[in-house]
């Protein structure tokens, strides 16, 4: 039986998303002890201490299903925001709820836009429900609002907008978002994924969102615990959202989509300020350490208000596999992101920067 012919349109061609190299399977592959990650935009401090106290604490209570509904992680998210509670949708990581959201509101008869270059998973759940895909060109690495808006026809129920955009790091103004809000059509919903949002927000025309929610009842929040909070491994995200959209977003979101340990962790993550700020001043200090090598070694980057860079290298995949032989890991950005000559560098401790930017210089020689 060749069951891939039983598998739905979308599924059938659907080719799964690939994340970093893991260190364990660069050890295994390689032969290397020593081995640094760069690869996947996590957070280079670790966890916070006061959220390990935390999970320690409730480890015993694992073999309780954990609140179907995350009323306390809720509470906290609207209380630091101020928002409502029915605004609020949880997600398994922010990935979860964009992979929700396409559920919810699109089918195979609807069309969903975004930008080249954009985040990997916005092409990969348009076609595994079988929805159209319009991939407007991109502007400087970045999205071209202008394109998307002439994009969109009768049957566009979605679009994707990353800000920071992943995996290059560029980013949208207030001005020109809130403008973009405005001329959307009201049956369209605008999925800003601000999952960067905590680095960028230290500029001062970087938009927070959240202020429209009320004026675009079409728009949907999105961000995650995965990045400046240090909780990759736990997978939590949420989405703030008019309520009636929450509303569906929680009808189709598994009950216990976010696991025991993630819900008491997001709580203390979120009242954590002074991590929060140590993490934004690590990635400070070390996205200009790769500034600087990069200049000095006249490599081409694209401005970032993530916590990675993707910088020209020539042969993306060749300087790659090179790293890889010398213990660092980093991201190729050919494939589905069309970028065969940049790297994407997440920001690293000064120590990790250090080691790939001495790595890199041997490679590139």
């Amino acid at each position: 039986m060749d069951f891939l012919k039983l598998a739905t349109p979308g599924i059938q061609g659907l080719q799964a998303y690939q994340p970093g190299k893991p260190i364990e399977e660069l050890k295994r592959e390689y032969g290397v002890t020593n081995v640094i990650k760069l690869a996947s935009n996590e957070n280079p401090l670790g966890p916070s201490p006061l959220v390990l106290k935390t999970i320690q604490a409730n480890l015993s209570e694992l073999s309780r299903y954990p609140d179907g509904n995350g009323f306390e992680l809720k509470q906290a998210i609207a209380n630091k925001y101020n928002v409502k509670i029915d605004t609020i949708t949880l997600g398994n990581g922010s990935n979860d709820l964009l992979e929700l959201i396409a559920r919810a509101f699109v089918t195979s008869q609807h069309s969903i836009i975004f930008s080249a270059h954009a985040f990997a998973v916005y092409p990969l759940v348009t076609q595994a429900i079988g929805a159209k895909m319009i991939i407007t060109p991109a502007i400087n690495w970045g999205h071209n609002l202008t394109a998307m808006l002439k994009a969109i026809n009768n049957d566009t129920r979605l679009i994707f907008i990353a800000n920071p955009n992943n995996p290059t790091g560029t980013w949208i103004n207030k001005t020109s978002l809130q403008e973009f809000l405005a001329a959307v059509p009201k049956t369209v919903i605008v999925v800003v994924d601000e999952a960067y949002y905590e680095y960028a927000c230290e500029n001062s025309n970087y938009p927070n969102s959240l202020e429209w929610l009320n004026d675009y009842p079409n728009l949907i929040v999105t961000r995650t615990f995965s990045k400046a909070y240090g909780l990759a491994g736990l997978r939590v995200g949420y989405s703030i959202s008019n309520p009636q959209i929450a509303n569906l977003l929680n009808r189709v979101r598994q009950p216990f989509n976010v696991n025991n340990l993630a819900l008491c962790a997001g709580v203390i993550a979120l009242s954590d300020n002074e991590y929060l700020n140590k993490s934004i001043e690590l990635n400070r200090i070390g996205m200009q350490q790769l500034k600087n090598a990069f200049a000095e070694m006249q490599l081409s980057y694209i401005p970032s208000l993530g916590n990675f860079l993707a910088v020209e290298v020539g042969d993306g995949a060749k300087i790659y596999e090179a790293l890889l032989t010398k213990g660092v890991i980093t991201r190729p950005i050919g494939g589905s992101y069309c970028m065969p000559n940049h790297l994407r560098i997440s920001v690293g401790t000064e120590v990790e920067n250090y080691i790939f930017i001495n790595t890199l210089k041997q490679v590139m020689i």
